[in-house]
């Protein structure tokens, strides 16, 4: 088995996520799964019963209120393709569009190979 990482994208601009999906699909990138999910700031900015948070949540408000985050275990070789990708659908330098990174995997079991690798 090659070496692989583990590629997650929070996506805050969820309206993105389809053309996202598609471009990755479309680099061969496959794969992914998605699941929704909530920051921590805007479920804390949520909470009415705690005074300090509560008064807070005008800081913490932001235009979304869910994001989509993205799991992708990618040969590591791979990244870079996928980095690309990411970056020319989502501009990841403006603010509260979505964070990207990787880690190594150091076990997996279930992935299918492609293509002989």
């Amino acid at each position: 088995m090659k070496e692989k990482a583990l590629l997650i994208v929070v996506l805050n601009k969820i309206e993105l996520l389809d053309k996202l999906l598609a471009a990755l699909n479309d680099a061969e990138i496959r794969g992914a799964t998605v699941l929704h999910s909530i920051g921590m700031a805007h479920e804390l900015a949520g909470l009415e019963d705690n005074y300090v948070i509560s008064s807070l949540r005008a800081m913490f408000a932001s235009d979304h209120h869910e994001n989509r985050t993205i799991f992708m275990v990618i040969d590591q070789e791979r990244i870079t393709a996928a980095t690309q990708v990411i970056d020319d659908v989502i501009d990841l330098q403006k603010p509260d569009t979505g964070i990207l990174f990787a880690v190594p995997v150091l076990f997996a079991a279930g992935i299918m190979e492609r293509n002989g690798d």
